[in-house]
């Protein structure tokens, strides 16, 4: 089983704290769509012909393309791979773009999954990051989503806003709680170089809060959300029973996956591939069947980092029968001496050869796995 990732890089405007590869230029639309045909043409054979899991359209705000759009898209993956009967298939989309007329049009295609970017229900935190949408929107986008058949959706929060309060997450969390999603993916505001964010911080206009308050925010999201039913399975990520994110564990648990489009990312198990992040130079470089690419083969210490980095991130953990079987005895015994410190300090847990992260291990998990890796 193999994942499929497009990447859709429009947006119709660049949120605060966006660092993702987007582009608010439409005129490029109709040659980015013929190039991404042309690309999965020319790459199908990425991931040895496996049969496709889950397919994802990110972005960017891929809820920009058309009926026109997916008809092109859809076709070329029915016709060149195979797929899943139950295959999970995402569409990232911003909330304010699922009118009851986009949905409609929707439901022509296999989407079964829906990931919107709402960010914050209040009114004030969404006029900071600069969104489209208003809390109205996000909770109607919801009800419109349910209503059209769609009951698989996931909202992406976020907190550690400059100035944000216990209270004031908590009201977030309750809302997504009263709204029965499925899915909850919540990351911390992350000051990224080059951003408009980093540029009002280095201006003295906003300023990062405190970490005692970081980890506060962190712990009640946790409490919260696992009260309500929902598991904790990766660090960012929660899920009801039955709704864990099968494209985004694929990342995590090291399935193959080929990226289509400007700045994907794509793995097959021996080697990462990326495509280049500037839209005219990438139709260029398809348009020349020349795709502009860079490749990094990986090393057998590359590849157990990875799996380090990736599995201790998830409930699922790392397991050191799986180590010593991929990454050879070494490293087994190498990860098991670098745990000790950490087992008998109750911040990792060992079961039947594997080993997870506790709930005071979590808000350490960045040092705890740096100690893991081979460098």
């Amino acid at each position: 089983m193999a994942g499929l990732y497009i990447h859709v890089p429009f947006c119709a405007k660049r949120c605060l704290y966006c660092d993702f590869f987007s582009n608010t230029e439409m005129k490029y639309k109709a040659p980015y769509i013929a190039a991404i045909i042309q690309e999965i043409e020319l790459r199908k054979e990425y991931t040895g012909q496996e049969l496709l899991d889950t397919i994802y359209f990110g972005g960017g705000t891929p809820s920009q393309l058309d009926a026109s759009d997916f008809e092109q898209i859809f076709s070329s993956i029915y016709r060149l791979f195979s797929i899943s009967h139950a295959a999970e298939i995402t569409l990232e989309a911003n909330p304010d773009d699922m009118t009851p007329k986009y949905l409609t049009m929707l439901r022509r295609f296999p989407f079964n999954r829906i990931s919107m970017g709402v960010q914050s229900f209040k009114e004030a935190d969404l006029h900071f990051l600069n969104r489209r949408h208003n809390r109205e929107q996000a909770i109607e986008a919801v009800n419109l989503c349910k209503e059209n058949g769609i009951g698989n959706i996931s909202i992406d929060l976020i907190y550690g806003l400059p100035g944000q309060t216990l209270p004031e997450w908590e009201k977030n969390l309750e809302e997504a709680i009263r709204l029965d999603i499925p899915h909850i993916s919540a990351y911390h505001l992350i000051y990224e170089e080059g951003t408009a964010l980093y540029k009002l911080m280095e201006a003295g206009k906003v300023k990062p809060i405190v970490e005692d308050l970081s980890v506060s925010l962190f712990s009640l999201l946790i409490d919260k959300l696992t009260s309500a039913g929902y598991q904790h399975y990766e660090i960012s990520n929660f899920a009801k029973t039955g709704y864990i994110s099968r494209h985004n564990s694929s990342y995590w648990t090291g399935k193959k996956y080929l990226g289509i489009g400007p700045s994907a990312h794509s793995y097959n198990g021996i080697e990462r591939e990326w495509n280049i992040s500037s839209l005219p130079q990438y139709i260029e470089g398809i348009n020349n069947r020349t795709p502009n690419t860079e490749k990094e083969v990986l090393d057998l210490h590359t590849r157990y980092n990875d799996y380090i980095i990736t599995g201790l991130r998830t409930m699922w953990g790392i397991n050191l029968h799986d180590i010593q079987k991929q990454f050879g005895n070494e490293l087994k015994v190498f990860c098991e001496r670098q745990a000790t410190h950490y087992l008998q300090q109750g911040l990792l847990i060992s079961e039947k050869e594997k080993l997870t992260l506790s709930r005071q291990g979590i808000f350490i998990s960045d040092g705890i796995m740096r100690d893991l890796l081979w460098v």
